[in-house]
């Protein structure tokens, strides 16, 4: 049986707690020891809940474990740099939620500290794991679709709890909750990297944050991104790759579900009523599992890390572009 690497909680998030525990839980390499909150009751309920063994009332008492060897991070925005730095000198490997910063020179000061702790240090963005995705990558990149040209992605939820962590400054709102991934999946698949960027925000009066999110990312080649997100809207998710000679359609691309199988649509685009229209189905995965077990693998020497930390630095930047552009009114540069 291969070993698994023994992992603690910063935290007692609901993504932590409803998502990303119970799916490394189901990991070949990933243990969940331990978790911690500065509330200790509430870390030892979440202990209970999900069968972890350690609970702190400390976020210093986790770190301070010598059995944990990798610690996930699931904090407000805010707190996603000083905490990973924090854990990396403890000698902990650490997987920071997404977005990783609230900037991306917030951002670079985990390469220096990887750097300097020679430890494991990754954004959690699960999508990449999933196999509907590197599939979507597959086809858009293989030419089975002509050169792909163009990604359409609109993503909303509706969240009108003033007190939720998503609605407050300085790291609520769309863009840095959700925008995020319609940026990352886009470089994914394109395999390039932005070069500028227009965008605009609709900011809640009360809340101070993005509650609407529109963007026009431009990549090498003439290349494009359109996106919208919103988080005071119907639940809605899609995603559209168009090349030159047909397109795919991801039918659930972020919040994949773990109870049935994933599809994507592939269509050459013969005509309006799906003519040309092939299904590909995925069995079913979870990928918070596949994330926790990647993120494992290299911190057991099994595999490099596919997505380094220059990797979240870069989507950074390009969310830095829309927030200026949002301001400015023009095109940005990241």
């Amino acid at each position: 049986m291969a070993r698994k690497v023994s992992w603690g909680v910063l935290g007692a998030a609901n993504i932590g707690l409803e998502k990303v525990i119970p799916g490394m839980q189901r990991g070949e390499l990933s243990r969940v020891d331990a978790i911690a909150s500065r509330d200790l009751a509430k870390a030892q309920a979440a202990a209970s809940k999900l069968g972890i063994a350690r609970a702190y009332g400390a976020y210093e008492e986790l770190l301070a474990d010598p059995a944990i060897e990798a610690v996930y991070i699931p904090l407000p925005n805010e707190l996603h740099v000083p905490w990973t730095i924090r854990a990396l000198e403890a000698g902990k490997h650490v997987l920071c939620e997404k977005p990783i910063a609230l900037d991306a020179d917030e951002a670079q000061a985990l390469v220096a500290a990887r750097d300097r702790t020679g430890k494991v240090v990754a954004e959690a963005f699960m999508v990449r794991h999933h196999p509907q995705w590197r599939r979507a990558r597959e086809i858009a990149r293989s030419g089975a679709i002509g050169e792909a040209r163009a990604i359409q992605t609109f993503f909303a939820y509706r969240l009108l709890d003033a007190d939720n962590i998503r609605n407050k400054p300085p790291g609520g709102g769309a863009l840095y909750d959700i925008g995020c991934y319609a940026i990352l999946t886009a470089r994914y698949v394109f395999g390039a990297e932005p070069t500028r960027v227009v965008a605009s925000l609709d900011i809640d009066p009360k809340f101070g944050t993005d509650r609407l999110a529109s963007a026009l990312i431009e990549f090498p080649g003439g290349r494009r991104l359109t996106f919208t997100c919103a988080t005071q809207l119907p639940n809605c998710q899609q995603v559209t790759i168009v090349g030159e000679a047909g397109r795919v359609e991801v039918a659930i691309p972020f919040n994949a579900l773990i109870d049935r199988p994933m599809r994507i649509m592939v269509d050459s685009g013969v005509d309006l009523v799906g003519g040309g229209a092939k299904v590909e189905e995925f069995p079913v995965c979870d990928q918070y599992t596949l994330q926790g077990d990647a993120f494992s693998r290299a911190v057991l020497g099994e595999a490099p890390l596919e997505f380094p930390i220059e990797d979240a630095i870069a989507n950074m930047r390009v969310i830095d572009a829309a927030f200026r552009s949002a301001k400015s009114g023009g095109w940005e540069t990241p």
